[in-house]
């Protein structure tokens, strides 16, 4: 009996938690993600306040740099953009030309005729509003995501500067025979979002590389601008890499590149992958994350329908958090139990190298 009330205790909890979540979205994402940034430079400002500069400013440094490092992102993408708008007349005429063998292909297999295909293409748009609605929803949305980036500064300045304040409140929550198991907790929350988003980010800058250096030898043309925005899409998990790979497929298809062109970009696509799975997460990510599959895939999904892709940009490094809090309270320990891995960590290239080595 008692089972059975826990169980309906935790699916109201779940139940609860998910309405909040979505109901409150607009307040919590740039909490939330601010929050989960500012773990990345907690251990930049104690370097910097460990040689004499005052929280204020260290604080005002880690978000500075965090800024430096968008604008950087931004600016490479830009840089060829240019050269990338100058060719869209060309692709313009490529894709038209696509459309076309498509309305004869539909014809044929299906007797749709090309009319009656532009007559349906012409419902659809009208169903979707006016063209003085979509510019208006395209600058209402414009501003929303200035003032959730305004936010989310803001947020991340104040997160490091009263981080002493707020592990002080967490543990004056808890029992005074726990403080140091609570402390614990947190400096293992801390360090999952450190290693995860850390290693993120270094990965990215090698995917910038590899993208970049395969492209260019492939001849795609403005391969720099594919080969960051195949590495930014990468900060979301399983679905922004194949997303990349396959605009670049798809400009190269819209360029007039040929069918070595297109093999070349997946093959590049299936390399990189590769070297990405058992070479460079292992070594820059790591398994601080130690989540299985199956919740993994879950929580991607219920982090899109909820939060949409902030959802899924923050869902790993927050149920690995979760699962930190349920592997040290008692009573939760089989709920961490069935969102972890049994499976150890993944041994690298390197690894088996190293391996070899001292075999030797």
């Amino acid at each position: 009996m008692q089972k059975l009330q826990r169980i309906t205790y935790f699916l109201f909890f779940i139940s609860l938690a998910v309405c909040v979540l979505y109901f409150a979205r607009e307040f919590l994402i740039p909490l939330a993600l601010s929050g989960v940034l500012a773990t990345l430079f907690i251990g930049f400002c104690n370097r910097l306040e460990k040689k004499g500069i005052n929280r204020g400013l260290s604080s005002l440094l880690a978000v500075l740099l965090f800024l430096g490092v968008i604008a950087l992102a931004v600016f490479l993408l830009t840089w060829k953009l240019n050269d990338f708008t100058e060719n869209l007349e060309g692709m313009e005429e490529q894709i038209v030309g696509l459309l076309d063998s498509m309305k004869s292909w539909i014809n044929e297999k299906i007797g749709v005729s090309a009319e009656r295909q532009d007559e349906m293409i012409k419902q659809t748009e009208s169903t979707n509003g006016e063209g003085g609605n979509m510019l208006f929803n395209f600058a209402s949305g414009t501003v929303n995501v200035l003032v959730k980036t305004v936010l989310v500064v803001v947020y991340m300045y104040l997160f490091l500067y009263f981080r002493s304040r707020i592990k002080k409140f967490i543990l004056m929550m808890v029992p005074q025979n726990d403080d140091m198991k609570a402390e614990r907790v947190i400096e293992k929350s801390a360090k999952v979002s450190q290693q995860y988003l850390s290693g993120l980010s270094k990965m990215i800058l090698l995917l910038w590389v590899m993208y970049g250096i395969g492209f260019s030898i492939v001849g795609v043309e403005n391969a720099i601008f594919f080969a960051v925005l195949c590495g930014l899409l990468e900060i979301v998990p399983f679905v922004g890499n194949i997303t990349g790979t396959s605009i670049t497929v798809l400009a190269v298809v819209a360029q007039g590149g040929s069918s070595n062109q297109i093999i070349g970009v997946l093959g590049i696509y299936l390399c990189i992958q590769f070297i990405q799975t058992y070479l460079i997460e292992p070594l820059v990510v790591g398994d601080e994350v130690n989540i299985n599959p199956l919740f993994t895939i879950v929580i991607l999904v219920a982090g899109e329908l909820i939060w949409g892709i902030p959802g899924m940009i923050l869902a790993i490094p927050l149920l690995g958090i979760v699962k930190i809090i349920c592997d040290s309270v008692p009573q939760l320990r089989p709920y961490g139990y069935l969102i972890g891995s049994d499976k150890k960590r993944k041994t690298s290239l390197i690894d088996k190298v190293k391996q070899f080595f001292k075999k030797k």
